[in-house]
């Protein structure tokens, strides 16, 4: 009997090939171009974000300080500055205003406040907003003190209008506050935010003698 021997088949491997240069460089070229524009709208996104933050927290700020000056102004007396004439010009514009705060007639002592406009880093803004406190006993200076209540602005006005005496019947504040925050310079931010508009009008309670 033949015995006939059967060849082993040749097994089949299958062949795997790598990428090409090629393909791992447009990969690449794809991979940072995503990456790319996914940090551009993230840097976007923060810097809105900031802006936004600014605005709110200088608006809420802003307020507070509108609401402390007509409420000084509806408990104080003896108003400045006067205008030359109340008959003929009743209404003057100015960038200051100073009242009796404060005043004890006892012991002589009354307090004069001043709200003025003072220069910020440039000569023509932003300004800043100045509470100056001046203390006199028996008609002679005593003291002095003096704060910023708001910084960042580019308008400071006080409409005042008299009627005879001259006695102040209302005054109009006027402010114009630019948000800034001094991380601007730090993070590069290009973005600027809305200015903000305050005004309000206040009546003394007490008509000045």
């Amino acid at each position: 009997m033949r015995t006939t021997s059967v060849s082993p088949r040749p097994s089949r491997r299958s062949s795997r090939r790598g990428f090409s240069l090629i393909e791992v460089l447009i990969a690449m070229t794809i991979t940072s171009t995503l990456l790319t524009a996914t940090m551009a709208a993230l840097d976007a996104s923060f810097k809105g974000y900031k802006v936004t933050t600014e605005g709110a927290s200088t608006n809420v700020v802003a307020r507070i300080v509108m609401q402390r000056v007509t409420s000084m102004v509806r408990t104080g007396e003896d108003f400045g500055p006067y205008p030359v004439n109340a008959i003929l010009t009743p209404k003057i514009q100015s960038t200051w205003m100073e009242f009796v705060s404060y005043r004890d007639p006892v012991s002589g002592t009354h307090r004069v406040t001043k709200l003025e406009r003072r220069d910020g880093v440039g000569a023509n803004g932003p300004y800043e907003l100045w509470y100056v406190v001046s203390t006199f006993v028996g008609g002679e200076y005593q003291s002095e003190s003096a704060a910023p209540l708001l910084v960042g602005l580019n308008k400071v006005q006080f409409d005042m209008e008299y009627d005879v005496g001259p006695r102040l019947k209302r005054v109009t504040v006027d402010l114009i506050i630019q948000p800034d925050d001094i991380q601007d310079v730090a993070i590069g931010a290009n973005l600027e935010a809305p200015t903000i508009r305050l005004v309000a009008s206040a009546s003394p309670r007490q008509l000045d003698n």
